[in-house]
């Protein structure tokens, strides 16, 4: 499992139990929506010779591959705003359940530690709960959009045809013990803004906070000087129509894609990393950093 413990510059009310000291255990990304396995490389190769994995292994998907989602135009839920991950992921979920097999191989009597980033955060989800999740002992999300868009807001449509709101109901819901940790990372790598109008929400930081109980919520403070902007840009203006379809808000913070806000879960430790781009497809590791690259790798503990 990776020892995926708060960062110096985040407060999270978590027992002592639950931050102790972890041994690395073997891990399978999963990829996101559009991407092919060749894209997590990188973080693969990372983890093993960096960071003391054990094993990587990736779900073995091609960009083609994504394709097969089209099935799903022909079930009448799709049009209704209801549809299920299986049938139409099961091909998905066959490739995730492939590489966990093979990090047991290659790690046998392990936990699984499961990384995985946007849509196969959520996706994840839906495999612990379909698939046998005795030894995952971390579920590990990057930029992963959890929560379906509110219902009946005015612009919105659901992006997924009801597969967020089937897995809100219907799957186990986050939890941060020592037997089973979630942790979602979220980006603050851009601001949204509505369509029209001049100004922006000024919410370039948000504050840590801190729960009553065991459960951990954390978020990073942004420590970087920005410029006081005199209206919002034609780019800015772009992604918050894209961030409204997610979330039902244009103003928000996300990481391009992925608003911050939905990138969270309750139950689990939620991080934000400003700065941090949605993908490793158009990254730069200097100047738009990933989840994935290695200044943000470091910082996931």
């Amino acid at each position: 499992m990776l020892s995926l413990l708060p960062p110096a510059r985040l407060r999270a009310a978590v027992s002592p139990d639950v931050t102790a000291s972890a041994p690395r255990r073997p891990a399978v990304i999963l990829p996101g929506l559009g991407n092919n396995t060749a894209d997590y490389a990188r973080l693969a190769a990372a983890l093993r010779d960096d960071h003391g994995v054990p094993a990587v292994a990736v779900a073995r998907v091609s960009r083609p591959d994504w394709l097969r989602n089209a099935a799903g135009l022909v079930d009448p839920s799709y049009w209704r705003c209801t549809l299920r991950p299986r049938p139409v992921l099961d091909w998905y979920l066959k490739r995730v359940d492939e590489a966990v097999s093979e990090a047991r191989e290659l790690s046998p009597n392990e936990g699984i530690s499961l990384i995985g980033h946007s849509a196969g955060g959520w996706l994840a989800r839906v495999y612990m709960e379909e698939f046998d999740a005795s030894d995952i002992s971390l579920l590990l999300t990057l930029g992963t959009p959890h929560l379906p868009p509110p219902k009946g807001a005015p612009g919105v449509i659901d992006q997924t045809r009801g597969l967020l709101t089937y897995v809100e109901k219907n799957c186990a819901p986050a939890v941060y013990t020592p037997e089973l940790r979630y942790v979602c990372i979220a980006g603050r790598y851009i601001q949204g803004a509505p369509l029209t109008g001049n100004t922006i929400a000024t919410t370039d930081e948000i504050l840590a906070v801190d729960t009553p109980s065991d459960v951990a919520e954390a978020v990073m403070v942004s420590t970087k000087d920005k410029p006081t902007q005199s209206g919002p840009t034609l780019r800015a203006r772009f992604i918050g129509q894209g961030y409204k379809q997610v979330c039902g808000r244009a103003d928000v913070w996300g990481d391009g894609v992925v608003p911050e806000v939905s990138a969270h879960l309750e139950g689990a430790l939620n991080i934000s990393f400003d700065g941090v781009y949605h993908s490793p497809v158009g990254s730069d590791d200097e100047q738009r950093p990933w989840y994935g690259s290695p200044a943000i790798l470091k910082q996931w503990g």
